[in-house]
């Protein structure tokens, strides 16, 4: 014997009902014996609470509710069931519904709703929904019986939430299946007492029905039928990524039920586990999906060590400290007593090794009452000092790690809290049993949602990771990063099991989000047709709210606003990469600050293209002085465009010619002295002497703007030009000077005994800067290792192409700490 039970949501509609009774008509031609139980009509207990209450209160509003509930079944009779064969049907379903409007009108009439009467009420969810289902599965040919479980489920009198009668129960059941034939069709959820009064059996009582009647017939299996495919490792309406569990125990399904697992719920599985009776969870849109199997026993075999991540989406913390605590026998005693009295359910307690406090979590509604309880129960201590008074913590959530198989098992906690505190969750209070089956941790409620991820993230799919991108500038070094992630996509997921989700995107006038990410193909089309007004403070409030785990910022442009927003961004635990040079050459406190936020959060602010492009040039200077090594010079031709006009010209084509071409090719600015005055490479060398350890400010840059002012004064580009035609001969005597001396021009950034200077200089043919060609970069390091040798790096300085790949590199970079 197979007990199947069927919720609400199975049976919400007359298509759903038909969905159920060709899985159980299935059943039937396999011959495997089944009794089933149902749930009312989706939605409809609800119906009937609001419709009891409005007629306590008088609300003559509740009449069209109840008009509600009887047209709705009424039209699922008439879609289930042949015209020829409704009318008995229809009969029963007015003589109930007589029956309901007649003590619905005595509520409205006395303005009282006791539980009894309540209990009386709700009961006709199930009643009518089972009366039709079982009419319509013998329309189906089906030989199947209605059964009130009101008959053959004893309780006591505890209206609202009974005590089930096992004693008697198992003997009506035993007696009714002795002479049934075919399958059963039993009403959920209700229950009478010893006079034969209605009945509720609380929140889960269908799934209690059913588990009542498997260990009442012991059954082979308990069939709870859902709309989830089996029990899921995390709610999968906040984590994306759950997926369903084949098997777990019953000591895991007990507390994942109690942290909020929907598809079961703990009195469901208490007549069950005396007999080892096993649960399956199936899916009724899904009916071929295995599900999970809840036994004694779970199958081991791949299994992972944590079976589930579940929460209580809100609780209050209340502590309980004092000096009075320490080494005084009883304290915990009477303090839980009192809450016991009070009937205050204690979700989590947690105490400190020193007995100086004792912390412990309730329903948000309990925290005040409880602080209130303790005040009355300590007065005296508390009067006396001896006892503080009591603290109560609001806006809080709970998440739990659960599995058998951490026991035992090093680790399990402190990847749990990496993961946690990698994402900036905050963790308030911690609680584990010596059994390690569970470990939960009180969070700020904000972070529920990204704390889950997280550690759904860290647990279930460690064989892969997401980073989650906002990125702010898809011009042109954003465009062809966005197009590198896209091509590079299928080979990440492959080779290195990274995912990056593109999450938003934005430019100066609108931004698009989509939680699920973007579609890297057609992503120019969502910013156009479905975004909206682009602000920076509504991008970055947004991006918060979001609050999603493994979250990077990366800003493409050169925009001074936007840097404004980066101490905000690192604060909020988001990681941040830009070419966006700005913030790490303006103030010295700002650059202290944000690798002060940065590390505080334990996030990465990567920069990389900042001097390079996608040179590894910043990275190479942090891995010399990680390694303990010294600077002891530092030389670079750090502008591509400088780089291209200076190893181009020669002396045999004007000086301004060169760099007319240089702008033509798009090497340089639209004022071209917007390269040449050196400050773009000031700021370079400002960033490298920085990371070498020392605080310089800005103006201790020293650059000599090889420009005459006639040049430098011009009020326009083309007068500019005109200028610097005019000037032709300095720049014509420096090359030829250079070029006597068998030296070659390059405009450098030099570090040597903590000053920097930069300018244009002449370099002898064995110095490394002599190879340059084109608009390729160099950096020399001289250091104590590399003293007789420098190290050098060269390579194209500028581009979009290898700018984004060097923002590339950094996400990589990042994916890589997860």
């Amino acid at each position: 014997m197979r007990v199947l039970k069927f919720g609400g949501t199975s049976v919400g509609s007359s298509e759903n009902i038909k969905k159920v009774i060709a899985i159980l008509s299935d059943y039937s031609t396999k011959n495997i014996p089944f009794t089933a139980v149902f749930s009312a009509v989706g939605g409809m207990t609800n119906k009937l609470v609001e419709m009891a209450e409005k007629a306590s209160t008088k609300d003559e509003t509740y009449t069209s509710l109840l008009k509600d509930f009887e047209d709705m079944h009424i039209a699922i009779v008439r879609d289930l069931i042949e015209v020829k064969n409704q009318s008995p049907v229809f009969a029963y379903l007015k003589q109930k519904l007589n029956d309901l409007e007649d003590v619905l009108q005595g509520i409205f009439l006395v303005g009282e709703l006791s539980q009894k009467s309540q209990d009386f009420v709700l009961s006709h969810g199930e009643r009518l929904s089972v009366f039709i289902i079982t009419e319509a599965a013998k329309a189906q040919g089906l030989n199947a019986s209605f059964v009130d479980s009101r008959d053959i489920v004893k309780t006591d009198s505890h209206f609202g939430y009974a005590k089930v009668n096992f004693k008697a129960t198992n003997q009506l059941i035993a007696d009714h299946f002795k002479k049934a034939k075919g399958a059963q069709f039993v009403t959920g959820f209700i229950g009478s007492d010893d006079n034969n009064i209605t009945t509720t059996l609380g929140r889960g009582g269908s799934d209690y029905t059913a588990a009542i009647l498997a260990s009442a017939l012991n059954a082979e299996v308990a069939e709870i039928w859902t709309d989830v495919d089996g029990v899921m490792t995390a709610d999968p309406r906040k984590v994306k990524n759950a997926f369903s569990l084949p098997s777990i125990t019953y000591s895991e399904a007990m507390e994942m039920s109690h942290f909020g697992a929907k598809v079961i719920y703990p009195p469901t599985l208490q007549p069950v586990f005396a007999k080892k009776i096993p649960i399956k969870i199936k899916n009724t849109f899904n009916p071929t999906f295995e599900g999970t199997v809840i036994s004694e026993h779970s199958d081991n075999v791949n299994q992972h060590r944590v079976k589930g991540i579940s929460s209580i989406n809100d609780v209050s913390l209340v502590t309980v400290q004092g000096s009075g605590m320490v080494g005084m026998p009883g304290i915990s005693a009477r303090l839980f007593s009192c809450l016991a009295q009070h009937e205050i359910n204690i979700v989590l307690i947690t105490q400190a090794s020193s007995e100086h406090s004792i912390t412990f979590a309730v329903s948000p509604g309990e925290g005040v009452r409880a602080k209130k309880v303790i005040e009355d129960a300590f007065s005296l201590e508390i009067e006396t000092g001896r006892i503080d008074e009591p603290q109560v913590l609001k806006e809080l959530s709970i998440v739990a790690i659960i599995g058998k198989n951490m026991m035992n098992t090093p680790g399990i906690s402190g990847k749990m809290f990496s993961a946690l505190g990698r994402n900036g969750v905050n963790v308030v209070a911690i609680a584990q049993g010596s059994s390690e089956l569970n470990i939960s941790a009180v969070i700020s409620k904000k972070d529920i949602s990204k704390a889950l991820n997280a550690l759904h993230d860290s647990f279930f799919l460690a064989e892969s990771r997401s980073l989650n991108v906002f990125m702010v500038g898809p011009g042109l070094i954003g465009a062809t990063l966005l197009a590198q992630i896209k091509d590079q996509a299928p080979y990440l997921l492959e080779k290195h099991s990274l995912n990056i989700n593109v999450i938003a995107i934005a430019n100066s006038r609108q931004m698009v989000f989509d939680e699920a990410g973007l579609d890297l193909l057609n992503w120019k089309d969502a910013l156009e047709n479905k975004s909206e007004k682009m602000s920076f403070d509504g991008f970055i409030e947004k991006m918060k709210s979001l609050n999603l785990p493994n979250s990077v910022f990366v800003d493409n442009t050169s925009n001074k606003d936007i840097v404004k927003y980066y101490n905000t961004i690192l604060d909020a635990s988001i990681s941040l990469v830009t070419p966006n040079k700005v913030a790490n050459s303006g103030s010295l406190a700002t650059y202290n600050l944000l690798k002060e936020t940065a590390s505080k959060r334990g996030v990465k602010f990567l920069y990389e293209t900042n001097v390079g492009a996608g040179l590894p040039v910043i990275g190479t200077l942090q891995g010399l002085m990680h390694s303990g090594d010294e600077i002891v010079k530092i030389e670079g031709v750090l502008s591509g465009s400088l780089s291209f006009i200076f190893n181009t010209y020669d002396g045999s084509t004007s000086f301004k010619e060169i760099v007319l071409k240089a702008k033509e090719l798009g090497f340089t600015e639209p004022d071209p002295r917007d390269d040449l005055n050196g400050m773009d490479v000031a700021r370079k060398i400002l960033i490298l002497s920085r990371e070498s350890g020392l605080a310089l400010e800005p103006e201790d840059i020293k650059v000599d703007n090889p420009l005459p002012q006639n040049c430098i004064d011009a009020p326009t580009v083309d007068a500019f030009f005109i200028e610097l035609e005019k000037s032709d001969n300095v720049f014509n005597k420096l090359a030829k000077d250079a070029k006597a001396k068998e030296e070659k021009l390059c405009f450098v950034a030099t570090l040597e005994n903590k000053k920097v200077s930069v300018g244009l200089k002449a370099v002898g043919p064995t110095h490394p800067f002599s190879s340059l060609s084109g608009s390729d970069n160099m950096i020399s390091y001289t250091t104590k290792r590399y003293l007789q040798n420098p190290l050098v790096i060269k390579g194209p300085g500028a581009g979009a192409e290898v700018t984004a790949a060097g923002v590339f590199a950094d996400l990589i970079l990042i994916s890589n700490t997860l």
